[in-house]
C-alpha cells in the first residue's frame, strides 16, 4: 500500500481533490464501466466533471453493486440495469445518492486507479455503450446528445432479443 500510494499517487489525488479512498472509490466504478483501458481515463473524466458539477455519478455499476449487496449474493450475473433498479436504496446507488458512494464496488486494478489520478479532461457529462463499436462508449456533452446515442443503443437492444 505504502509503496503503491507514492508521492507522484498522493500529490496527484491532492491535485484532483480526493483522497487514495475516493480515488479507489471511483477507480473501482471506472473498472467496471469499461474493460477499454483507453477509454477509462475519459469514463473518469465524465465523473470527475459530474462530482464537480454536483450531478449524480448515476453509474450501472453501482446499481448492480447494490442489488448483489442487497440480495447478498455477489456472484448473481446482472446483464442490464432496469428503471425498476434505479430506486433501490443504497448508499451505494448513485442514482439516489450523491457523490461517491461510501467505499470500493470491486477491486480496482492499477490502470483504473491511474485513470482517475490522470482523467481526461473535457466536457463531456454522459456516456452510453456503443453498439456499433463493441467495447466502447459515445460520449455527449448534453443531454439531447445523450439521448440521441441513448436512443440508438435501446434500439439494437430491442433487435437482439
Amino acid at each position: 500500500y505504502l509503496k503503491f500510494w507514492n508521492k507522484n499517487r498522493l500529490s496527484r489525488a491532492r491535485d484532483i481533490n480526493l483522497t487514495p479512498i475516493q480515488v479507489s472509490t471511483l477507480a473501482s466504478i471506472v473498472n467496471k464501466e469499461s474493460f477499454n483501458k483507453h477509454e477509462r481515463p475519459i469514463i473518469a473524466g465524465v465523473y470527475m466533471n459530474r462530482i464537480n458539477k454536483k450531478i449524480k455519478l448515476q453509474a450501472d455499476p453501482t446499481v448492480i453493486y447494490s442489488i448483489k449487496k442487497k440480495e447478498k449474493n455477489f456472484k448473481k450475473i446482472i446483464k442490464r440495469v432496469f428503471f425498476r433498479d434505479l430506486n433501490l436504496d443504497s448508499k451505494y446507488n448513485t442514482y439516489r445518492y450523491y457523490g461517491l458512494p461510501p467505499g470500493p464496488i470491486c477491486m480496482p486494478d492499477i490502470s483504473s486507479i491511474d485513470a482517475v489520478l490522470n482523467y481526461r479532461k473535457h466536457d463531456y457529462l454522459y456516456f452510453v455503450a456503443n453498439p456499433n463499436k463493441p467495447g466502447f462508449h459515445s460520449f455527449s456533452k448534453n443531454l439531447r446528445e445523450h439521448n440521441y446515442y441513448r436512443k440508438i443503443y435501446l434500439n439494437w437492444l430491442k433487435k437482439i432479443k
